[in-house]
């Protein structure tokens, strides 16, 4: 039962982890090309801006995935 329970647990954390994710990045990359395509903004500027903002977020991301996924997989192995 416990099993199960974690499993779910870890099943809604990763889904809501890549909603996110994909939340956040859409956002982003609209917000870029609206920008992109302003003639009031100097593109250089929103490169700067957006870049290490764009790369802090989705690796983060990235990484809880990776770390929920490993946890997961060593559980498993664990059990065996």
């Amino acid at each position: 039962m416990e099993q199960t329970l974690r499993g779910k647990l870890t099943y809604k954390v990763t889904l809501m982890v890549a909603a996110t994710l994909c939340i956040v990045v859409c956002s982003m990359v609209f917000t870029l090309m609206f920008g992109l395509f302003d003639e009031k903004v100097d593109n250089n500027e929103i490169f700067k801006l957006i870049s290490p903002a764009f790369q802090t977020v989705v690796g983060g991301f990235i990484g809880l995935l990776a770390g929920i996924k490993l946890s997961h997989d060593d559980e498993e192995v664990t059990k065996k």
